[in-house]
């Protein structure tokens, strides 16, 4: 029988990977896996209280707030307020970043940047949902305040990133620059479990996810791409199979696992694009990267993008390197045409 690796077990193996650190990092991850422990219970019993539908609240992104955001942001600020290792945070659910003013807070090392509740319009359907998050070294000096500046970094610093899918099974992906990492919850003992070493996304794959009814708004290098998926081809595999979920988490670890693209790309209504640069776009292509895919948003690489605002968005290709590569060159000739 294959030996059972806990999260917390694999995290304090993997803690010789970083010379400057201390076990904060370590305490912070396994803290973020009980966070999410907390969350899928509320998850899994979400038809059986009053937890379902919206707040009556919206967010800084105009978007309505559902019940279960708020829940689960309010778990892990808690669980990173409480840890110690945490000097601020910041989330999709909230106007500005929040430093922690508990002295033991402020000599924390590192500042996340986290989406609670991705996908929480699918909430009420019991489709899959997740919660990303984004953990950066503080750059201000320890022991006062965190301030902006901790949050704006371009996503190449990020120490470590990560997401939580919460479906029919629940997983917890991570890396820390060191390869990507998933466990499965183990909901008999109540502990994640290592289930996917050394996760690598394929380079090829026969999956597009896209939101195709957003297509007439697109630029033409996004509308020759996906032409190009649908075209029949049997010596290149063609044409590839549309698969979207509509909820991030959930079309991305599909991607990883077998080999896709996901692209939210500029449109008219949207012409920088709808996903969070810090909240989503960074920790999902940090993670992308490890695996062996790319991450753009049609010009540059995501994680060379410098922030200049929390709620920044962009556009986002992400996934298998040839097909992220294929993509490029559509909006590449696109661009070449127009000029």
């Amino acid at each position: 029988m294959r030996k059972i690796i806990t999260l917390s077990e694999y995290i304090i193996d993997r803690q010789a990977d970083f010379p400057y650190a201390s076990g904060d990092l370590s305490r912070l991850l396994s803290d973020i896996g009980i966070a999410a422990k907390i969350v899928n219970k509320q998850v899994n019993k979400a038809g059986l209280g009053d937890i379902l539908g919206a707040h009556g609240t919206e967010n800084i992104q105009g978007e309505t707030q559902q019940k279960l955001d708020v829940i689960a942001d309010e778990v892990f600020i808690n669980s990173f307020k409480n840890g110690g290792q945490v000097c601020g945070i910041a989330s999709e659910e909230n106007d500005g970043y929040l430093a922690f003013e508990k002295d033991l807070c402020k000599k924390g090392k590192y500042v996340v940047l986290f989406d609670p509740l991705d996908g929480s319009s699918n909430i009420d359907v019991n489709v899959s949902i997740g919660t990303i998050f984004s953990i950066y070294r503080r750059t201000s000096s320890i022991g006062d305040l965190a301030n902006v500046n901790d949050f704006l970094q371009v996503g190449y610093e990020q120490a470590a990133a990560g997401y939580v899918v919460y479906g029919s099974s629940t997983m917890l992906v991570y890396s820390t620059g060191h390869g990507v990492n998933g466990f499965t919850l183990e909901p008999s003992i109540g502990e994640f479990c290592l289930s996917h070493p050394n996760m690598q996304i394929p380079e090829d794959g026969k999956i597009y996810s896209i939101n195709e009814g957003n297509l007439a708004m697109c630029e033409e290098g996004v509308k020759s791409y996906i032409d190009y998926c649908k075209e029949v081809d049997k010596q290149s595999n063609r044409p590839y199979s549309a698969r979207y979920i509509g909820s991030l988490v959930a079309d991305f670890h599909r991607n990883l696992i077998k080999g896709g693209i996901y692209i939210y790309p500029a449109t008219s209504s949207a012409p920088n694009g709808k996903l969070r640069l810090l909240y989503e776009c960074n920790p999902l292509a940090f993670l992308a990267e490890q695996a062996g895919g790319v991450a753009t948003d049609g010009k540059q690489r995501i994680l060379d993008i410098k922030p200049t605002e929390l709620h920044q968005r962009v556009p986002y290709y992400v996934g298998s390197k040839n097909m992220v590569e294929k993509a490029m060159e559509y909006l590449a000739e696109q661009e070449a045409v127009t000029k």
